[in-house]
């Protein structure tokens, strides 16, 4: 394969990563490890994603009705979006204005995968209706089905795993009998490969699940690492990210603003 000057760049990305992989496996606490691998990841995607897009670090998704997520290893929402809260760096966000998520692994392997693909079927879940709609009511088509708004696409990126052969069995369980818009978009194994999808039409590789949709796993290229694709998948998915003015209004529920005292006529 040519090199060109941006796989060039992504080849040396992938061996820092991998070097500051190595490096957080002296920490002592798991959690302290995590957290690092997580922004390490979170790092990158912030240096590919579009301009109107963010990459938060931990946190979690509440929806108009009620609904929360479980902590969220990254987000990727619309910069535009309110600090709720963001305490130590913990932002809460509203579900709205979140355009995708991300599940960080050490090692994937079956137990790991369930749980980030749970992880990622509660969160699109979540419900996406407090805007202020716009007259021209865009609306986007994945997963076989109209939404009025952009919908939350899930992603899987592991430092290791075992065979990905077996990975993909197992990521294929999981998957069976499910909507394709509960399954993750991609999955993402440093230094070994990813899993995409093939669009059942024309038999290429698709942004993420559909019906009838096969599942594929692709080896990374040598030197190039997985870090490449991941970049071009990103800008697939956020480039045409877009969201109504979000509309703070249903979030506030019966509390209302204060107890009426008196007026006053002008």
């Amino acid at each position: 394969m040519e090199r060109n000057h941006l796989s060039l760049i992504l080849s040396s990305v992938a061996k820092r990563m991998r070097a500051d992989f190595d490096q957080s496996v002296a920490f002592r606490h798991r959690a302290q490890t995590g957290e690092v691998r997580e922004v390490i990841v979170r790092d990158f995607c912030e240096e590919y994603l579009p301009g109107h897009v963010e990459a938060l670090h931990s946190g979690e998704i509440i929806s108009v009705d009620g609904g929360v997520s479980p902590q969220c290893d990254i987000v990727i929402a619309d910069r535009s979006t309110p600090s709720f809260t963001n305490l130590g760096g913990y932002r809460i966000i509203p579900s709205e204005c979140v355009y995708g998520v991300i599940e960080v692994k050490t090692k994937l392997d079956k137990q790991q995968l369930f749980d980030a693909c749970e992880k990622i079927r509660s969160v699109k879940q979540l419900k996406k209706v407090a805007f202020k709609r716009d007259p021209l009511r865009r609306s986007a088509n994945p997963y076989d089905t109209f939404l009025p708004h952009y919908p939350t696409a899930g992603m899987i990126f592991a430092f290791d795993s075992g065979d990905l052969a077996t990975v993909g069995q197992h990521l294929a369980e999981w998957c069976r009998g499910r909507a394709p818009g509960e399954m993750p978009d991609s999955v993402w194994v440093l230094g070994k490969g990813f899993f995409s999808w093939v669009s059942p039409t024309d038999g290429k590789l698709d942004r993420g699940p559909s019906s009838g949709a096969g599942l594929a796993l692709l080896d990374a290229e040598p030197e190039l690492d997985v870090l490449f694709p991941l970049a071009l998948h990103l800008n697939i998915h956020f480039s045409e990210a877009w969201m109504d003015p979000l509309d703070l209004v249903p979030y506030a529920g019966q509390i209302g603003l204060g107890r009426f005292r008196k007026s006053w006529s002008i």
